[in-house]
C-alpha cells in the first residue's frame, strides 16, 4: 500500500468519527461497483449522505476540496444512488457531502465538511 493510500484510509477513519459526532451514522465504507467507489456512506436519518473524502499531508499539493472535479462528484452521485437501488431504499433522498483533510507538518489535523456539494 502507497503513503497516499495510507493517507487516505486513515483520512477516512477520522472523516468517520467527525461525522459520527455531527449525529450521522456510517452505513458503509470503500464501497465498490462497476461505476465507481463511495468513500463513506451515512444517514442523517433522513437521507442517505454520502461523503467523499479528500486528504492532503501538506499545503504543497494546495486544497483538498479542490481535488474534487465536478465529474469525480457526478460519478459519486450515479455511484450513490446505484448504492441506494442496491439496497432497496428507493424513496430516500441523497445527499453528497464532501470533507477534506490536510496535515501541516508539525501541526494538527485540520477537517473542513462542505454538506451538500
Amino acid at each position: 500500500m502507497t503513503a497516499s493510500h495510507v493517507l487516505g484510509r486513515l483520512g477516512e477513519s477520522v472523516a468517520c468519527r467527525y461525522l459520527e459526532r455531527q449525529g450521522l451514522v456510517v452505513l458503509a465504507r470503500n464501497w465498490r461497483c462497476a461505476s465507481g467507489e463511495l468513500d463513506v456512506v451515512a444517514t442523517d436519518g433522513v437521507r442517505l449522505v454520502v461523503c467523499e473524502v479528500k486528504c492532503r499531508s501538506g499545503s504543497g499539493r494546495g486544497d483538498p476540496l479542490e481535488a474534487a472535479t465536478p465529474e469525480q462528484l457526478d460519478r459519486v452521485r450515479r455511484t450513490a444512488y446505484r448504492w441506494r437501488r442496491e439496497h432497496r431504499l428507493s424513496g430516500v433522498g441523497v445527499r453528497v457531502d464532501l470533507v477534506g483533510l490536510e496535515w501541516p507538518p508539525g501541526g494538527p489535523v485540520r477537517l473542513r465538511h462542505v454538506r451538500g456539494v
